[in-house]
């Protein structure tokens, strides 16, 4: 049997077994292995990744470049087929549609529609989710005043800089007020005032019993914001748990991610 949970939105279900309660994770990763035909040969993305995060949390997902961040990220998101192992989104194989109704993603480096205003994408993408007309025009001017950007809101996209880019795009993937927000290097591009902005937002979804899921190359970012980490390299998940039991005392993420990386020792935590 599976009862909703009011705590973490539309999706996140508890579910009873012999007379047991248990949370279904908001993502669920279990032996997934990804690999890539190149001309050298086999290109192994993924070694049979298994990776568990609760609904309401935030976690970041870090690695060196080529660690298999991104291919993770597009098996979430149904881009990327696996060769072997599952991935489950509350429950669902990723392949469902359902999973991606409530997900929220920005990507690495996002692009948009430079011709239309900051309003005017807001607008679009609540349309294409079915909202009612009311509700979009508050979604999209709650988000607007959220993301610094309502100043701007009735100008077009192409003359916004960078920083106000990555705003508007994480505006666009709040738009349908997601369970699971997918966040890929989430403060590129943006200030130290943008970044306090993108921490504030994550820490207002977590409060709203939604779940964040962070790749970043910002370590002290990832420390800042996030409940647990996972550190992935070569495709292989090397650590994992909360920050202030990975690292030593006196110790920070970054040093402890080097030292992980670099010794190739694991060292994960339940």
């Amino acid at each position: 049997m599976r009862l909703r949970c009011p705590l973490s939105g539309l999706l996140t279900l508890i579910q009873v077994c012999d007379n047991k309660w248990y949370m279904i994770p908001a993502i669920d990763i279990q032996n997934l292995s990804v690999s890539f035909p190149a001309p050298t040969g086999t290109v192994h993305a993924l070694r049979n990744l298994t990776v568990s995060v609760a609904p309401g949390t935030v976690f970041g997902f870090i690695g060196p470049n080529g660690a298999g961040k991104t291919t993770t990220i597009q098996v979430l998101l149904g881009f990327q087929d696996a060769d072997q192992g599952t991935a489950r989104l509350f429950g669902k194989p990723v392949t469902e549609t359902i999973t991606r109704e409530k997900i929220g993603y920005l990507a690495e480096n996002p692009d948009t529609y430079n011709f239309l205003t900051g309003r005017e994408l807001l607008t679009m993408v609540g349309r294409l989710f079915d909202l009612p007309a009311a509700e979009i025009r508050a979604r999209a001017q709650q988000l607007l005043n959220e993301t610094g950007l309502a100043s701007a809101a009735d100008r077009r996209i192409a003359g916004y800089s960078r920083g106000m880019r990555q705003r508007i795009c994480m505006a666009q993937a709040l738009v349908n007020d997601p369970d699971l927000l997918i966040l890929d290097e989430p403060t590129g591009g943006l200030d130290p005032l943008g970044r306090m902005d993108i921490r504030r937002i994550i820490a207002d979804r977590k409060k709203a019993g939604k779940t964040v899921f962070f790749s970043s190359h910002e370590l002290s970012e990832v420390e800042l914001a996030c409940d647990r980490v996972a550190i992935l390299s070569q495709g292989s998940l090397i650590a994992e748990g909360p920050v202030s039991e990975l690292a030593s005392p006196g110790e920070n993420l970054e040093r402890y991610f080097i030292k992980a990386v670099t010794s190739g020792i694991p060292k994960a935590q339940p």
